[in-house]
């Protein structure tokens, strides 16, 4: 199967976008710092998934699996401090930090399933 028809994929590429979207209220000011990180971060869930997915050896697909979700969890974080910040409103984030949940279950289920 490509990559491109996998579910996580699709979830991680659904979640690259609405967190992208949602940095565009982050003040202009923080156009290289927050924002950046936010796009960074969000772009590197689906590639590394994208990548690992091409990976043959299963050591190799979990690692970039792992940073997957080490990219997530970065993303997450990043959000909630916009969030406090109050520059992206809790309501707004709501269907992105389901997004994450989703995605962070799905990375989770196929990193154990590599790991056995």
């Amino acid at each position: 199967m490509h990559y491109r028809n996998a579910v996580i994929w699709q979830k991680a590429m659904a979640l690259a976008e609405a967190a992208c979207r949602c940095s565009i209220q982050i003040p202009a000011e923080e156009r290289f710092g927050v924002r950046l990180q936010i796009t960074r971060a969000s772009v590197s869930i689906p590639s590394n998934i994208a990548e690992g997915w091409s990976r043959e050896p299963r050591k190799e697909k979990s690692q970039f699996l792992a940073i997957a979700q080490g990219s997530l969890s970065e993303l997450h974080t990043q959000l909630l401090l916009c969030e406090r910040l109050g520059w992206i409103s809790c309501a707004e984030l709501q269907p992105t930090y389901g997004l994450i949940d989703e995605a962070s279950r799905m990375l989770t289920t196929l990193r154990r399933r590599f790991r056995s």
